[in-house]
């Protein structure tokens, strides 16, 4: 779905603190109380293209976890900016909030794992009982979009420049709103174990 949006000094104001959210679960460890253990956890994977978020939930989905791909179709939308102030900034993709609610209202037994990278996700950090951002170098990002066969994004020199650019002012704000940083330049298993020991983890406050 295509949606015209306007995108208003005031709202580009506002990117920054949309990324964030309150700050590393605030929200979240203010109802958690101290050795507080959460059986079934849910949890946001967050990050750049290319960091490896869509197969480390392949992964975790292959081993019996319940996985969403928010990329999938009907999960997301595309809004277009109606004034775009350069090529690298047309637009942005928006999750489908009422389907994002209906998923985390669910009560399906076991653990939950999430991916995406949206401006409206930290509306709902504070579903999460985690929020784990996947990083890589920049050399390993684009790297592995060149080679990567499941996903043709990235492979022309404007979408390597988005990426780019999304390095430099998206990753460091989806920084300050993570509450778990992984280095996803390792190997899948180790990603997966990780993510793994973060949702059966207890969730204790800082």
């Amino acid at each position: 779905m295509l949606i015209e949006l306007e995108r208003s000094s005031a709202e580009r104001d506002e990117e920054r603190a949309a990324y964030i959210g309150e700050p590393a679960g605030t929200r979240l460890r203010r109802r958690l109380t101290l050795g507080s253990v959460i059986p079934m956890a849910t949890v946001l994977v967050t990050g750049m293209s290319g960091a490896g978020k869509s197969s480390a939930l392949a992964e975790l989905g292959r081993r019996g976890y319940r996985v969403v791909d928010t990329g999938d179709p009907g999960w997301r939308e595309y809004r277009e900016y109606v004034e775009s102030s350069d090529e690298l900034h047309r637009g942005e993709w928006l999750w489908v909030e009422e389907r994002i609610i209906g998923l985390l209202d669910s009560d399906d037994d076991g653990s939950l794992f999430v991916e995406g990278c949206v401006r409206n996700q930290s509306k709902f950090y504070d579903r999460f009982n985690a929020v784990v951002l996947l990083s890589a170098p920049t050399d390993v990002i684009l790297d592995r979009v060149a080679r990567r066969t499941t996903n043709n994004y990235g492979k022309t020199p404007l979408e390597r420049a988005m990426i780019l650019d999304d390095l430099a002012k998206v990753e460091p704000l989806l920084r300050e709103g993570c509450t778990h940083e992984l280095d996803a330049s390792r190997p899948l298993a180790d990603i997966v174990a990780d993510l793994i020991a973060i949702a059966s983890r207890q969730m204790t406050t800082s």
